[in-house]
């Protein structure tokens, strides 16, 4: 008996031996005695049988799949696409059913293989994740199409509700929640796989798909402010601008935009973070300021004592603007967002300065307030201001012989120095060789009035987008696959 118990123990140490050597263990074989059952012996049997499991277990993926993604489709389905009352997450409870579900498949695997299998579910993941981000982008309000929508004027425009806001607000806030916890679940599932594939867990494409459910719901949201501002544009011009006698309060559809205003921004102050809401502020500023221009243009004529009350009114949407960070009691990005407030509308301020100079003046004042300005554009001034064509050519041939776009008299040889005046914005014209001021006075208007274009789009949401994702602080939600 002894003696078949030491054979045992021999053919044991001798396979051991091998497979220590077969993994590169060479110096096992110096100590003929040493016992290599023990840890550290240079082997462990570790995932041996699960990894033979291994090449058939695309059936329990593929079951997995289905499995999550039914769930999601009950889950989209039972979706509110409400918060409760009292919320401090304004986050769509779906969203967090989505990764409670990955979660529990997670554990569910990691429990039989941290290999292939694992790995492969985490594809899983990453479509399943996808699909939740389309589910998403397809409930923002869409554009009206079709005959009826052209019938209408609505084609192209979005029209949006109270509650049509407070959804996209909850989307663009859900987004960014699973923007965070998909990083965050690649991460966890990195330290669990296998080593092999850590490096391939990565959520990149998830989170893209999450930040242009971002990107068009802001978008979505300017354009639901803006066709609510349509019915006032349309009173604006509808304004008998050529018989006013006198000028009074600001206008009634200035009245209708302060209403809008009033009833949209608290509650998307409220709802969106800081970040985004500026994104929404500068988006808006930067689309109703050219509006707001070239709707003078569709009015018919404007007389001195229009073009006074409609520069009340200018002045009046500004002030509107400028007090939307306190209505949506979000201060903080108040500095910047005003000069950027004030470039957007001093274009409408100049245009309007511009129909209330004198005739024989008017080319030096537009030349000089709008430098940028075409020949058309010109016209269309002096058509508002009342002229027939037969006083036009003159000044039209005056304004030709400058050359359109530029100011260059030929009485001035060269450049006056304007006086410099303090303004939020403020354009030295004496760093622009091809402006020659005839006067002063207008130069010094021109000056005061600040010209540039805003620029803001994809590529400065973009920005803000990526500060979001870099700066956010870790909330409630952000352990869910830390135990």
């Amino acid at each position: 008996m002894g003696n078949s118990k030491q054979t045992i123990l021999d053919i044991r140490k001798k396979y051991e031996k091998k497979l220590a050597a077969h993994n590169g263990n060479e110096n096992e074989d110096q100590d003929g005695n040493k016992d290599l059952s023990v840890p550290g012996a240079g082997f462990n049997f570790r995932g041996i049988i699960s990894s033979c499991f291994e090449p058939y277990l695309m059936v329990y993926v593929e079951l997995e799949e289905k499995t999550l993604m039914e769930h999601l489709e009950k889950l989209v389905q039972k979706e509110t696409w409400d918060i409760e009352e009292g919320s401090q997450t304004n986050i769509l409870s779906s969203s967090m059913q989505v990764f409670l579900i990955i979660r529990r498949s997670l554990k569910r695997c990691s429990a039989l293989t941290k290999n292939q299998t694992l790995y492969n579910l985490f594809k899983v993941f990453q479509r399943i994740l996808k699909a939740y981000a389309t589910k998403l982008y397809a409930r923002l309000p869409k554009s009206g199409t079709g005959i009826v929508a052209a019938a209408t004027g609505m084609d192209g425009q979005i029209k949006t509700s109270d509650r049509d806001e407070r959804v996209i607000c909850y989307i663009v806030n859900t987004a960014e929640y699973c923007h965070t916890t998909s990083g965050e679940l690649a991460e966890n599932v990195s330290k669990i796989v296998e080593p092999q594939f850590a490096d391939s867990t990565d959520m990149s494409e998830v989170q893209d798909e999450f930040s242009a459910v971002i990107t068009k719901a802001l978008i979505t949201l300017v354009h639901g402010i803006e066709t609510k501002f349509d019915v006032e544009m349309a009173a604006m011009t509808r304004v008998p601008w050529g018989t006013l006698e006198s000028v009074g309060d600001q206008s009634d559809y200035v009245n209708g935009l302060n209403a809008i205003f009033t009833a949209s921004i608290p509650v998307l102050g409220r709802l969106l973070s800081p970040i985004y809401f500026q994104f929404f502020l500068d988006k808006l500023a930067s689309n109703l300021g050219p509006r707001f221009y070239l709707n003078i243009f569709k009015c018919k004529q404007i007389s001195e004592t229009g073009a006074q009350q409609m520069l009340l009114d200018t002045q009046a949407v500004k002030t509107i603007l400028l007090d939307i960070p306190s209505l949506g009691k979000q201060k903080s990005a108040a500095a910047g967002y005003s000069k950027f407030v004030t470039r957007e509308m001093s274009k409408a301020e100049a245009l309007l300065k511009v129909i209330l100079s004198a005739v024989d003046s008017v080319a030096d004042t537009y030349c000089a307030l709008l430098p940028e300005g075409t020949l058309s554009e010109f016209q269309r001034i002096l058509d508002l201001k009342g002229l027939k064509r037969t006083e036009q050519q003159s000044i039209l041939d005056d304004y030709n012989k400058r050359g359109a776009g530029t100011y260059q008299p030929a009485t001035v040889t060269k450049p006056i120095t304007p006086t410099t005046v303090s303004a939020p914005a403020v354009t030295n014209q004496a760093n622009n060789p091809g402006i020659i001021p005839l006067k002063e006075e207008i130069v010094a208007r021109a000056a005061a009035l600040g010209r540039g274009a805003a620029t803001t789009g994809i590529r400065r949401f973009l920005a803000l987008t990526e500060s979001t994702t870099r700066d956010r602080k870790d909330g409630s939600f952000r352990k869910l696959f830390t135990g």
